[in-house]
């Protein structure tokens, strides 16, 4: 299901509010309603909405596109890799200049850590407080760490968040995307609360399973997830493509070149079909 789960705007908190479709040309129909200005939202597009509703056809001819396999770093399970790596070809045949290349991501994780808490203490913090005993212990946590942070703590944040900024405006100026996974893991068990190790590597807390994910949001780039395949026991994988700031329409065609290229929005995850299957 393609999805444009981050902001395209400089800062939106932990969480984007987009949509969801079948297709990336619905989730462009959706954009063109949604999407243009607004006296609300001073970082909003200046452009109409009506934009999205133009043709996602395009030629990627010569096309540069940065290919990373770990964001810098980050552990990604076998899986995962070996499936968006099946899809580099497929770039490739759209015309696209395809080079290993990562961003300097340098301080992301510190960036998103402390907004986020500071942002669910500012939303969440008084409704937690009344209700202590249904609220999981790790958004505790979250609420109680944005309750410390200071005045200097969130002023140094915001330099290095300016800084990430513009070490990647400078990045994207040689390339026009960026290619990675969506996640690090494949979907995992509903018991399980969340990853605790990847590739034997701990993660420190719940939420570091996902910064192939977080890392985008503090980009503050447009972002958009497609299908890319399916691991050998028949897990749906995701590959993200982001664009250029404001250059959200790009994604979208790109994407839509992908999807047309692979027609995995047409097929049902292995697993559903073993997991629906009569028992025998």
């Amino acid at each position: 299901v393609p999805e444009w789960p981050r902001s395209t705007s400089w800062w939106h908190g932990p969480s984007v509010s987009g949509p969801m479709a079948r297709t990336v040309a619905d989730v462009a129909l959706l954009l063109s309603v949604m999407a243009g200005p607004d006296p609300r939202d001073p970082s909003s597009l200046g452009e109409s909405g009506s934009l999205f509703a133009e043709s996602l056809d395009r030629d990627f001819t010569h096309t540069r596109v940065a290919w990373t396999e770990d964001l810098g770093g980050l552990p990604f399970d076998a899986k995962v890799t070996q499936v968006i790596n099946a899809q580099r070809n497929t770039f490739e045949s759209l015309g696209c200049h395809v080079v290993d290349a990562t961003p300097d991501l340098s301080d992301a994780d510190e960036i998103f850590k402390v907004w986020r808490a500071w942002t669910l203490e500012m939303e969440y913090g008084e409704v937690v407080a009344n209700h202590t005993a249904t609220v999981k212990d790790t958004f505790m946590g979250n609420i109680a760490e944005g309750r410390q942070i200071t005045g200097p703590q969130l002023g140094k944040i915001e330099r290095l968040r300016t800084e990430l900024f513009h070490r990647v405006r400078e990045f994207m100026k040689t390339y026009e995307f960026l290619v990675l996974p969506v996640s690090q893991v494949p979907p995992f068990d509903i018991d399980l609360p969340f990853i605790k190790e990847i590739n034997g590597m701990p993660m420190k807390t719940y939420i570091d399973w996902m910064r192939s994910c977080y890392y985008v949001t503090v980009m503050g780039l447009p972002a958009l997830s497609v299908p890319a395949g399916f691991t050998p026991d028949g897990l749906p994988v995701g590959l993200q493509i982001i664009g250029r700031s404001q250059q959200d329409l790009s994604v979208l065609q790109l994407a839509h070149a992908f999807e047309q290229a692979t027609a995995y929005w047409t097929r049902r995850p292995p697993i559903v079909d073993e997991l629906s299957s009569p028992t025998q």
